[in-house]
């Protein structure tokens, strides 16, 4: 199938996706040969021959009009199951969003992704965490990114996840993933966005949960001596 070519996916949702794209590309690479056969038999078949007359076929008959229904109905049903598994997928990806057990607010931004943890609070505008070209998440649990841009249209675009995302100036869009494999994976920007767009790159790092939550203490505790060391060197007189 197609999907082979594409590279291995680590989400759980993904497997939906590459039936849809592989479920297209049957349906697609049959009419082609059945039409390209079709007009090759034909071709063939009624070529101009010596002492063969041409005549015209009105088409008014039940047996002409079905050289047009009947494909028509077979194009009509493919269509149909094309739409159904789509619709299944979209549900998964786009619909009801499954609880999270984690958000991160990602930001793009000519030309790079920022991404904000929020705070032990799990709130964002206390004592977030903030990495710029690298997103952590941890392996097995649901992830909400809310994406936001500061300047143009971006999208956020991970193969490995399936996941393709338009980010709109003056929206907040939430998608979500979940990770099945440790590894690390090109986060990238599919929409055209300016002249370096093509070297607007991250890196998407799953981790294991226990490691997950080793560098998300020690990022907040490496926050917390940074605000604490700020304060002293800027005392607010009273």
């Amino acid at each position: 199938m197609i999907s082979a070519w594409f590279p291995a996916n680590v989400s759980t949702y993904g497997g939906q996706i590459d039936h849809v794209i592989n479920l297209i590309f049957v349906i697609v690479a049959i009419r082609f040969v059945l039409a390209q056969g079709a007009i090759i038999y034909f071709a063939i078949r009624y070529r101009r021959k010596p002492g063969s007359k041409a005549y015209y076929v009105h088409g008014e008959g039940l047996r002409q009009a079905a050289w047009i229904l009947v494909p028509a109905l077979l194009v009509l049903v493919c269509d149909l199951a094309i739409d159904a598994a789509g619709g299944r997928a979209w549900e998964t990806v786009k619909g009801s969003l499954p609880p999270p057990s984690m958000a991160v607010q990602v930001t793009g931004k000519q030309f790079a992704w920022l991404f904000t943890y929020p705070g032990a609070d799990g709130r964002f505008d206390t004592g977030k965490t903030l990495t710029e070209d690298t997103l952590y998440v941890p392996v097995g649990q649901v992830v909400h990114i809310v994406l936001q841009s500061d300047d143009v249209i971006h999208d956020f675009f991970v193969p490995e996840l399936r996941l393709k995302q338009d980010v709109v100036p003056g929206r907040k869009i939430t998608a979500w993933f979940e990770v099945t494999k440790p590894g690390t994976y090109e986060i990238a920007c599919s929409q055209l966005c300016g002249p370096a767009h093509f070297g607007m790159k991250a890196r998407l790092v799953a981790e294991s949960p226990a490691d997950y939550e080793k560098w998300l203490k020690s990022e907040r505790t490496a926050a917390e001596k940074k605000t604490a060391r700020v304060a002293t060197a800027n005392p607010v007189n009273g």
